[in-house]
């Protein structure tokens, strides 16, 4: 199949090669109707220098599921994981754009993992931060299709020309009054040929895409009869919790469970093989409840001898070391103006494991016999995840079914590469099968399992060397980083590992600003699961980039907005669009300000989006407090603003957390201290500021803004409040000098 998008305005889709055997039918589905599936595997050329995501020849699958059943309800089957950014939503706008649906009508509902479903540019099923704009040509081309083929079939029917027909919201009008619901006319639908050319709308005509639409499930979340992953529950079906070791890849030596075998409701008590390379056990009950009392009653004796144990105090000065040399080379400018510099600024600053605490912790229920495994999980990475369990099963496959439930929040942990706690719930079913026993087991995962349960935000140490000349311009910037790489040993290592570059830990140094950089890096190796969180590696580079910005700003006497722009030049018109709109919106140097507040900047492009925030704080004893946020974002064509609006929010509060006393992941002995919310702090509603969201208006193919808004958050407020104490933040969470007030919990 071949796809050519000639300009943003006007584009057709090629289908030469469509036939009816490209698409996946169906009848009898809710009552019978009109499904359509493609599996496309050939080539797809965009041309359009508008749409840079898709800018080149892809040879990828295309995928997109619609239903339409008798009574008119239009069903969208969406190859994410929806786990609160709104694809359920957005992808179902951009079909019901293109099929004139009536959006009274629009249904959703989350595929299970299959080749059919792959992402459309990536070549396998996942979700991580650009759902939307990989979509946005496919889930259109699907309505578009929809739509020629009930006209196509109305035509047929009254016997008049296709010419003579056009849809309103869910109807084919026909002449003389002539109309029919695409429901009543799904099933003729259905039997026709696939069309060979489709026009897609011009944008000119949208109706829906680009306006504020509420979430298709919004009612359900709002009333609390959503079911998560953590809901679903199967007849007869069993609850498993697993002790795991203390620290990272240790094995059971010995276990008593003779007193857990005791409480009411365990039914078994095995031994099971847990990540990385370590063992646990299980204890099967009832429900959770007695499952987690017996976990309470086990005495283990822990294999430990071949677990290296980290200390975070130690790792840091390793990592200080470190920092001072240079490391594998990721960007080589030359730098030999820093030696004669007239001004010089040395920095180092220090980020700690984060976990990702997803307001839902991860659960996976399993149905396993001798031929077969079936799976319901909140998956992220289905295609990872389902050649995993049909590995820890000793299936092929075609054996295993992994249906996607809605999962309550992830910042990345449910991709996993290594698909830890499917497996590691296959390893439980399988003992207990082993054991005579049958039926569907839940393996639960408490908060306590989820904080202490690894795989975390890498901790990282950035040293910086800056030469400025005598106008304040930067000479040379010879910069070095510490960490962990989190594709290092993974699959994505061969394709995303160049000459020893982890690109998630250098994303976003130097991209934006035009600066003679020198970037280093050493790949640590600790006994520490780490894995990608919410903004990836901008979550600490942008912090870096920002602040140091500023500073260098400070030191020019040059306003830190005017110094920005000047370091992006011409040649980043998005980037100036963004910081300009929130400085407008801010009143940034013209309104007066509050005795004792301030406003800092920072602005950065993650997933191909441009988010930048003023941000209004104040310092009172010791402790910063952030009261107003106004963003500037470029994400191109926002499909749906609300949902837009919504995830600049929920970034500015997950980035907030990050700023908090107690933060942190730290390590002793090999042992994570913190274990729940009283020892792990996540900002909370009252720590919320009021927020100010505007989008730059544009007519180009969307950009992602799943994760785009937390990088620059941080970096703002710490701006502000250097205006406000003198100090210059170079750690996360913050401290002022060790003046920084208490978290209450």
């Amino acid at each position: 199949m071949k796809i050519e998008v000639l300009d943003d305005a006007c584009s057709r889709v090629e289908a030469s090669s469509l036939s009816r055997r490209h698409f996946l039918k169906a009848a009898g589905v809710v009552g019978g109707g009109l499904v359509l599936g493609f599996s496309v595997q050939e080539s797809v050329t965009v041309v359009n220098a508008a749409t840079p995501i898709v800018a080149e020849t892809l040879a990828v699958p295309l995928n997109a599921f619609l239903r339409i059943a008798p009574d008119n309800t239009i069903t969208v089957v969406i190859n994410c994981l929806e786990f609160g950014q709104g694809v359920l939503t957005s992808l179902s706008m951009l079909v019901a754009e293109e099929l004139d649906a009536d959006w009274t009508q629009m249904r959703a509902e989350l595929a299970p993992a299959g080749d059919v479903y792959k992402d459309a540019v990536l070549g396998m099923q996942m979700t991580g931060g650009f759902s939307v704009n990989h979509a946005f040509t496919q889930y259109r081309e699907i309505g578009a299709h929809a739509r020629a083929m009930l006209l196509n079939a109305a035509a047929k029917q009254w016997q008049v020309g296709e010419d003579e027909c056009h849809t309103e919201r869910g109807t084919v009008v026909g002449p003389l009054g002539l109309h029919a619901s695409y429901g009543a006319l799904a099933n003729a639908a259905m039997q026709l040929d696939i069309p060979v050319g489709v026009m897609l709308k011009d944008p000119k005509q949208f109706r829906l895409i680009g306006t504020s639409t509420l979430g298709l499930n919004a009612r359900d979340k709002s009333i609390g009869t959503q079911q998560f992953g953590i809901d679903f529950t199967l007849p007869g079906m069993k609850v498993a919790v697993i002790a795991r070791a203390p620290v990272f890849g240790a094995t059971v030596a010995s276990v008593d469970a003779s007193k857990a075998l005791l409480v009411k409701g365990v039914l078994a008590v095995v031994k099971v093989d847990t990540d990385r390379g370590g063992s646990g056990v299980a204890v099967i009950a009832d429900g959770f409840w007695p499952a987690r009392q017996g976990r309470n009653m086990l005495a283990i004796h822990w294999n430990m001898d071949n677990a290296s144990k980290v200390s975070s105090d130690q790792q840091l000065l390793t990592y200080q070391a470190l920092a001072k040399t240079t490391g594998t080379v990721a960007k080589n400018a030359d730098v030999s103006a820093l030696a004669g510099a007239t001004k010089k600024i040395s920095a180092e600053y220090q980020f700690p494991y984060l976990a990702h605490a997803p307001m839902e912790p991860l659960s996976c229920v399993v149905a396993l016999s001798r031929d077969s495994c079936t799976i319901w999980a909140g998956s992220q990475f289905q295609s990872v995840d389902q050649a995993a369990i049909a590995r820890s099963a000793g299936l092929t496959l075609g054996q295993v079914t992994l249906h996607t439930m809605m999962a309550g929040g992830s910042l990345g942990r449910r991709a996993n590469p290594t698909s830890d706690y499917l497996v590691e719930a296959v390893h439980v079913a399988k003992a207990w099968t082993a054991l005579g026993k049958d039926g569907p087991i839940k393996v639960i995962w408490s908060r306590e399992d989820d904080i202490k349960g690894g795989y975390y935000r890498p901790s990282h140490v950035h040293r910086a060397e800056i030469g400025l000349d005598a106008h304040g311009a930067i000479v040379a910037w010879n910069h070095t980083i510490v960490g962990q790489s989190i594709l290092a040993g993974t699959i994505f290592e061969t394709s995303m590992v160049k000459d020893g570059i982890d690109p998630t830990m250098t994303q976003g140094m130097g991209e934006s600003y035009a600066i003679p950089l020198t970037l280093s890096v050493h790949n640590a190796e600790e006994n520490v699961p780490v894995l990608w969180w919410r903004g990836g590696g901008s979550t600490h580079t942008a912090f870096v980039m920002e602040t140091l910005i500023d500073e260098i700003a400070a030191a020019a006497g040059i306003d830190p907005v005017v110094y920005r722009k000047k370091l992006l030049g011409n040649t980043h018109p998005r980037h100036v669009a963004a910081l300009d709109l929130a400085v407008r919106r801010s009143g940034y140097g013209i309104r007066r300000l509050v005795q004792g507040h301030a406003l800092g900047v920072a602005m950065h492009a993650s997933f191909d989006s441009v988010v930048a925030y003023v941000v209004e704080a104040s310092l009172s004893h010791g402790t910063p407090k952030l009261h107003k946020v106004w963003a500037g974002v470029h994400c191109n064509r926002a499909v749906n603003p609300l949902n837009t609006e919504a995830l600049v929010q929920g970034a500015i509060l997950i980035a907030l957390g990050t700023t908090l006393p107690g933060a942190a992941i730290t390590l002793k002995d090999g042992v994570v201290e913190q274990q729940n919310f009283n020892d792990y702090t996540m900002a909370r509603i009252a720590d919320m500021p009021v927020v100010d969201v505007a989008i730059v208006p544009s007519v180009d193919a969307p950009t992602s803004m799943d994760e785009a808004g937390v990088p620059p958050l941080a970096p703002a407020f710490a701006n502000a409040l250097a205006l406000l104490s003198g100090q210059r933040l170079r750690k996360l969470p913050f401290e002022l000098e060790g003046k920084l007030g208490s978290r209450k919990k």
